[in-house]
C-alpha cells in the first residue's frame, strides 16, 4: 500500500502558498494533491521566501487552507506535507457552546 490515494489533475488548478505570517504571497498550480501531501508548480522565483512552513490557500479567499511544510523541491516544482493543525476557531466556537449550555 502506498498511502493515501493522490488525486492528478490534467492541467493543473490554480492555488497560492502565503507565509506563516501573511508577509508573503505566490500563484501557483496544484498538480496533485492526497490527504496528506500535494505536488505544486510555482510562478515566479521561491528565493528568499521562508518554505519550512507556510500555507496553501485553496480559495481566493483563504477559507481553504492547509498548514503545510515543504519535502522536496524540483525547479519550480514542489512537494508539500500537510500539517495537523487544531482549529483554533473551532475550538472558540466549542466553548462559546459549551458556556451557553452552562447558563
Amino acid at each position: 500500500n502506498s498511502g493515501p490515494e493522490r488525486v492528478t489533475f490534467g492541467r493543473g488548478y490554480a492555488v497560492w502558498i502565503m507565509g506563516i505570517d501573511g508577509t508573503w504571497r505566490r500563484n501557483c498550480v496544484l498538480k496533485a494533491i492526497s490527504a496528506g501531501d500535494a505536488e505544486l508548480e510555482l510562478e515566479g522565483s521561491i528565493e528568499g521566501l521562508n518554505l519550512k512552513e507556510f500555507f496553501l490557500l485553496l480559495s481566493s479567499t483563504g477559507l481553504a487552507y492547509r498548514r503545510c511544510e515543504l519535502i522536496r523541491v524540483n525547479g519550480t516544482e514542489i512537494e508539500v506535507r500537510f500539517l495537523k493543525t487544531r482549529s483554533k476557531a473551532a475550538n472558540a466556537r466549542s466553548a462559546n457552546r459549551e458556556e451557553r449550555m452552562a447558563s
